[in-house]
């Protein structure tokens, strides 16, 4: 007997466009872990996971019914897109209100194993300074953001951040390289000191 679970992305990307309304759940349910680790990765907060979850789905499942995915064989990699431009549209939402939850800063990639015997003092200069850094990386165009996040924040591969945002490796690299010589430029011009004394 014919099974839609043995179906692949494309294939029930189409009948879902065609009216079966089961294909689209079980697409959901074949990426829904990908999806959320890959969301949770970056925001650090599973109530802020869970929401921009159900956003992504919501999104891909108007984007497919006005038309809007063009199949390439690559439909994971477009809900991670529509994932990620949403988790962006969150950090900007939270820039203009000028509100930075804490929490962010629990499991951060920069807070590294070699800092957990320090003392009160060192933690709470060490919380400072990836305050900063955060802060700093906001100030950069938002593709520059986005590849530093992935990149350091996600620990993805420059192919893989490539194949994510649409891009070639030589622009994920380039913007990579400017990302940093801006951070250089706005360090430098704000005087700041970024090591513990």
């Amino acid at each position: 007997m014919f099974k839609a679970d043995n179906l692949n992305d494309n294939d029930l990307v189409q009948k879902f466009v065609n009216g079966d309304h089961n294909s689209i759940e079980i697409l959901i349910n074949r990426h829904k872990n990908r999806v959320y680790s890959y969301i949770l990765l970056i925001v650090k907060n599973q109530d802020l996971a869970q929401d921009i979850f159900q956003d992504t789905f919501i999104k891909v499942i108007r984007s497919l019914k006005h038309g809007k995915y063009v199949e390439n064989g690559k439909f994971i990699s477009w809900v991670l897109r529509i994932a990620h431009n949403l988790i962006i549209d969150h950090f900007r939402r939270e820039k203009q209100n000028n509100t930075i939850s804490n929490d962010s800063f629990e499991n951060d990639l920069f807070n590294s194993w070699k800092f957990s015997d320090d003392n009160i003092e060192d933690q709470l200069v060490m919380t400072q300074i990836l305050f900063e850094v955060k802060e700093l990386i906001r100030e950069l165009p938002d593709d520059q953001q986005q590849v530093i996040l992935m990149r350091h924040y996600m620990g993805l591969s420059f192919k893989e951040i490539a194949e994510q945002t649409g891009v070639s490796i030589n622009t994920a690299l380039g913007r990579m390289r400017y990302a940093l010589i801006n951070l250089r430029k706005i360090i430098e011009k704000k005087k700041l000191t970024l090591t513990r004394i």
